[in-house]
């Protein structure tokens, strides 16, 4: 199949450097249908699709391709053109007829005569009609639609267009004979921008190449014209984050393509309503002072021009990030003077309509400080109390400046509000940056009474107390003071939910989730599941608030061994912060990323995590409680790589306090069994196991313990190993830890533990079966409740069944007589309703009866 060169796509040559198997598949399903249309923006890579598809292996089908020239109103010449390709396809040439145009050209009879032709031919056969959307002539299209819905049964059309058309294409979407491929399908995913990236030579890191999919919005012209200037670029980091329509070439293809191309009216208006983050059809007409903007709007999607409506009702509209970024520089240029104008337009009909936040922005952009002022005063405490004023660290400053400037100007009565405002924002800044200090300070300052009695007064006292209540627990919680964090956060939540504020208590809740983290699982587990039905209940469930519950959710998954259940919540929490740029929940969800791959046992992928956590936590103003662990899980899979000197390096320049601290105790006895020195890998972690050392929790017992076991191992002490094992067991069997046993590559010490010898038998089988590449099962939290159906002696014996032990081998083990065990067993299968052993051990798991806590 040959598609003629089109010079004017960027899109074709950034498809040709990948293969993406999975569009090119969703086609294959979509050609299936009678009719295909795939309709998208210039540079989405329709072109490039067929292109793949066509040419991909195996390709059995006659393929009548049609590229349609450029503004084509000749209706003859279009179906000159179709029956010249299928004659092509067919390898036939109408008994020596020469295809030219006449003066009776007569439009249903040549449509009727495609027909037949394509009839002739019974092997399956495609018409491929590409750049249809320049196809202007309306008998034209009336007579492809009689065509359309009348093909041979042998023939299938396959459609590509930049805009919807006048085709009536409804009786073959009633019928289930259409397939639609849209522009969501055709954008590039996260991991396509990284293989495009790759492909084409550019090396840039995982937070680079996300923004520049998140900055595109995986469009391939826009890859495709980054990638034009990346190749050159000396800092392609900064290019990324600099990265926006305005960039020359990228602003060469929107004027040509996008822009210019359209009337007059429709340009004024999109330069107008450019400085909105999102459009309706009323403040489009307000901004323009014409009516009729919402059908321009609706007309604009229709002809997918980088115009998306957000609702279902198609009443609000946003632009294309890039194609935004252009038109607002093409607003400066042509329509300077318009400006402060159009932001104060905008800001009055904003805030006439409680869209407080934007007026904020629009009052400040057009350079009313006093009114910024007063609106920031009225409204932005509450705004932030109600998960309204969610923003990004540069606007939170930008805000800070205003109010501070503007305190000694405010009405005395506004005064003290816009102090707490102003308080407020610190604090939010504060909290984002990690400056823990600059937190407690400005919980001071909101925590002190306030002197009026009015309702509004007392009211404000209350929301005051809430706010420094999460945030006192907050910097506890980030420092391990987790007990007087859980009692802060909870009161925080209590009160919230008293004085009406759902967002706060739901905040606080989610935080309190992070701070349960010293807490069996089974605690976290259940606190992150609380936070997160609250959240859903008020739609929160993907806005940042939950993120804390969420990444908290997954690690505690993660701990168990429940990987692909963890790795569904990882996911979530990160779309949850994607409009979050603050970096103390990011630094959490790569450290719970990198865990999930050490798990799994992806080492290269976990350092590459662990080493943007650490990106991360250069960025924060102040040190946290979990630098140790994330700096010792670095510098552990360091080690294992067999990246010695870095690790040893790294290992040298860490401060004393640090470096006596068990988490990196426990990676210099990684880094010495990796130089194949146990005895120093021994001596490395002596003082953990001695608890001297000081350690974040448990966990690192049991990290010490597996590592003295391979210790052990290595200097031929089979009992030392086999006793400090067991040790780890012991320590993990409350919890059911299964990760600390996979990262430190414990397999070989567990398969040489004799079953009989161990009373952790159960969890040793699970751990194993993990290791090897399995995934504990899901399970459903609520069904914990029903673990009082058996008793303690009853959950002893069922966690045997897992093993390959007798009968006889669980009553020595348990130190009972085998009838016991006998009389155990049938009642096991009598609560689980099961028949045999096999069966309730998998009803076990169902219920997570294996992966609770103890039971004696």
């Amino acid at each position: 199949m040959a598609f003629k060169a089109n010079q004017r796509r960027p899109g074709p040559a950034a498809l040709r450097l990948i293969r993406r198997g999975e569009l090119v598949a969703s086609l294959d399903r979509a050609a299936e249908a009678k009719v295909t249309l795939i309709s998208a923006p210039a540079g989405s890579g329709k072109t490039s699709l067929l292109r793949a598809w066509a040419d991909g292996p195996g390709q059995p089908h006659r393929l009548a391709v049609v590229q349609v020239r450029r503004d084509q109103q000749d209706s003859q010449q279009f179906w000159l053109a179709v029956l010249s390709a299928i004659r092509q396809a067919s390898g036939t040439s109408g008994e020596g007829e020469q295809l030219a145009a006449t003066p009776e050209f007569n439009p249903e009879a040549i449509a009727d005569r495609v027909r037949s032709e394509l009839a002739e031919h019974l092997d399956r056969t495609f018409l491929i009609i590409d750049d249809l959307h320049e196809l202007t002539s309306p008998e034209a299209l009336t007579q492809l639609t009689r065509l359309l819905e009348k093909l041979p049964p042998h023939v299938h059309a396959i459609l590509a267009t930049r805009r919807s058309l006048p085709l009536r294409l409804h009786k073959l979407r009633l019928a289930g004979d259409l397939a639609e491929i849209r522009t969501a399908d055709l954008r590039f995913t996260q991991r396509e921008t990284r293989e495009f990236l790759e492909a084409s030579g550019i090396a840039l890191s995982e937070a680079g190449a996300a923004k520049l999919h998140q900055r595109t919005e995986g469009w391939a012209a826009g890859l495709r014209l980054a990638a034009i200037s990346l190749a050159s670029s000396p800092d392609p980091e900064r290019f990324v984050a600099e990265f926006s329509g305005s960039s020359r070439t990228v602003a060469e293809y929107l004027l040509a393509e996008m822009l210019e191309c359209q009337p007059a009216e429709v340009q004024q208006l999109l330069l107008r309503t450019s400085l909105l983050d999102r459009v309706n059809g009323e403040l489009a007409d307000l901004l323009t002072g014409h009516r009729g903007s919402e059908g321009i709007l609706l007309d604009l999607e229709d002809a997918n021009a980088l115009v998306v409506s957000l609702d279902p009702a198609r009443t609000w509209f946003r632009y294309h990030h890039l194609f935004a970024d252009l038109l607002r520089l093409e607003l400066r240029r042509r329509l300077p003077e318009q400006l402060p104008v159009l932001h104060r337009l905008a800001a009055e009909w904003l805030s006439e309509h409680g869209e407080i936040v934007d007026a904020i922005r629009h009052t400040q952009a057009a350079g009313d400080w006093s009114d910024a002022a007063r609106l920031l005063a009225d409204h932005s405490f509450g705004l932030t109390l109600d998960g309204q004023a969610q923003g990004r660290l540069d606007e939170a400053a930008a805000y800070l400046t205003v109010a501070e400037t503007s305190i000694a100007a405010t009405p005395v009565d506004r005064q003290h509000r816009l102090e707490v405002a102003t308080a407020a924002l610190k604090l939010s800044l504060a909290r984002k940056r990690g400056d823990l200090a600059g937190v407690v300070e400005q919980v001071r300052f909101l925590a002190s009474p306030i002197t009026g009695q009015s309702n509004e007064d007392i009211a404000l006292d209350s929301d005051l107390r809430a706010v420094a209540l999460m945030n006192l627990g907050i910097v506890e919680a980030w420092s391990l003071g987790n007990q007087d964090s859980q009692r802060h956060l909870q009161e925080g939540a209590d009160l919230a939910r008293r004085i009406g504020r759902p967002y706060l208590e739901v905040a606080c809740l989610a935080e309190l989730a992070f701070a349960s983290k010293i807490e069996p699982f089974a605690t976290t587990r259940r606190r992150c599941r609380e936070a997160i039905a609250l959240a859903e209940q008020h739609g929160w469930g993907a806005e940042p608030v939950i993120s804390p519950a969420l990444v908290n959710l997954a690690g505690a998954l993660i701990w168990a061994g429940e990987f692909d259940e963890g790795d569904r919540w990882l996911r979530r929490a990160a779309r949850a912060l994607e409009t979050d740029t603050g970096p103390l929940i990011r630094l959490l969800l790569h450290m719970g990323t990198g865990m999930l791959f050490a798990g799994r046992q992806m080492r290269h992928q976990a350092l590459a995590e662990y080493n943007a956590a650490e990106d991360l936590q250069a960025q924060l103003e102040g040190s946290h409680a979990l630098a140790r662990q994330l700096t010792s899980w670095r510098l552990a899979t360091q080690a294992r790589l067999g990246q010695l000197s870095e690790a040893r390096a790294s290992l040298a320049a860490l401060d004393d306090g640090l470096a006596s601290s068990g988490e990196i105790g426990n990676a210099r006895a990684a880094i010495c069994l990796a130089e194949g020195n146990p005895a120093a890998a021994l001596a490395a972690v002596q003082d953990v196991l001695d608890g001297i050392a000081p350690a974040i929790g448990y966990v690192t017992v049991v990290e010490a313990n597996l590592l003295a076991a391979l210790a052990h191992r290595e200097l031929g002490d089979q009992r030392g190993a086999t006793t400090a094992t067991e040790n780890a067991l012991a320590l993990s069997e409350a919890d059911r830890l299964v990760l600390p046993f996979a990262i430190t590559g414990s397999l070989k010490l567990l398969e040489a533990m004799p079953r009989h010898e161990t009373a952790h038998a159960a969890l040793v089988t699970d751990i194993v079966e993990v290791i090897r590449g399995s995934s504990i099962a899901p399970g459903n939290d609520s069904s914990l409740v029903e673990i009082e159906q058996l008793s303690p002696s009853e959950l002893r014996v069922l966690r045997y069944l897992p093993t390959n032990l007798s009968r006889p081998e669980i009553a020595s083990a348990l130190s009972v007589s085998v009838n016991t065990v006998n009389t155990h067993i049938r009642s096991i299968y009598a609560k689980l309703q099961a028949q045999d052993r096999s069966s309730a051990v998998q009803r076990a798991r169902q219920m997570r009866l294996l992966s609770v806590g103890p039971t004696s």
